[in-house]
């Protein structure tokens, strides 16, 4: 039975959020500007701030003009020694920024090449984009490798231990795999999964397990699960009374060494010829959660087995979503709330 999930604290703020970070522990971070009078401005890059929220009561700690303004990418989270890096768009070009976590107060900022998306983690930021993968060095600030491959289009990263998984597609055959790189150096560790999949509308990493939000994964389970797999599509009929088509599916997959292998899949569509459900998918602590319009579904990332659902109130209407140690921070337009969720 679905029930609406506890809500811990919900906060009102002034600007517009374009950003928020949520890690295992410390503040909440929040990124957001002010939009100019009739929506015009003459710069690329609106100007932004930055507000860190005691994440038991969502109290403003500090709130600070920030190097980061509203644009194309961005990306927060906290170095080695806790302090604040937030990465994106400024007057000046792209740059990382690194700011005190108790104050807000400015400790640097370094140039560096523009991206679509960055994961902040304590020792790296790693930064992506069709083209090419960079990261950044959280003590240097400055870009520690740069990985290409002409030929290949690049759509999501994700990391597992020592390792930067990259969702990648030949751009030829417009199949998608998954590669890893050396977190250090960069450079290729091994093919996780060969190019074999059309659309993947999402990937979530946790540890050695990764879930794939795709379809037509009957070539990537193993033969126990394949035979699972055709018995329910069997079940079900198209509007032609024809056996039903896989149009989107969890895959949950094992990656800890050598090429992935299939855990465990649910199948959530077979709807064709319509749009597909708007679903997205994030990893934390062992767990899956699948949140499509304002249910979130939790699952067991090892074996897909159901934890249960919630309601998320305004979750529909989000502008941003993390979940940590069982806390799901919930950005809409102008508000930011903390939900209790499993951990």
């Amino acid at each position: 039975m679905t029930t609406t999930a506890r809500r811990r604290w919900s906060r009102e703020l002034e600007v517009e959020i374009d950003g928020i970070a949520l890690a295992a522990d410390g503040p909440i971070l929040v990124h957001g500007y002010e939009p100019p009078a009739g929506g015009m401005w003459i710069d690329e890059v609106i100007p932004g701030k930055l507000a860190a929220l005691d994440r038991s009561s969502g109290e403003t700690v500090w709130q600070s003009p920030c190097e980061i303004g509203y644009g194309r990418g961005f990306g927060a989270g906290f170095g080695e020694n806790g302090e604040v890096l937030v990465l994106g768009p400024s007057t000046s070009g792209h740059r990382i920024v690194r700011m005190d976590a108790d104050s807000g107060k400015l400790l640097g900022a370094e140039g560096i090449d523009a991206f679509d998306e960055a994961h902040v983690y304590e020792d790296v930021c790693v930064c992506s984009s069709a083209g090419s993968i960079f990261a950044v060095s959280t003590v240097m600030m400055s870009e520690a490798w740069r990985f290409s491959r002409e030929g290949q289009r690049f759509h999501a990263v994700q990391r597992s231990g020592d390792r930067i998984l990259v969702l990648h597609s030949d751009r030829k055959t417009h199949q998608r795999g998954v590669l890893a790189l050396d977190v250090v150096t960069g450079e290729v560790v091994e093919q996780v999964l060969p190019p074999s999949l059309g659309a993947v509308h999402g990937m979530a990493v946790d540890g050695d397990h990764m879930t794939l939000l795709t379809a037509d994964v009957a070539g990537l389970l193993t033969p126990e699960l394949a035979a699972q797999f055709l018995g329910e599509l069997s079940q079900q009929e198209d509007a032609f009374g024809d056996i039903a088509t896989d149009t989107l599916t969890l895959l949950g997959m094992s990656i800890g060494e050598g090429p992935a292998r299939s855990t465990w899949f649910k199948i959530l569509s077979t709807q064709t010829g319509q749009e597909l459900p708007e679903v997205s998918i994030t990893a934390d602590s062992g767990k899956l959660y699948q949140a499509s319009g304002a249910l979130v579904e939790v699952r067991d990332l090892l074996s897909g087995r159901e934890l249960g659902d919630w309601t998320i109130p305004g979750l529909d209407e989000q502008v941003g979503w993390q979940v940590s140690q069982g806390g799901g921070l919930l950005a809409e337009e102008h508000r930011v709330s903390v939900f209790e969720l499993p951990a």
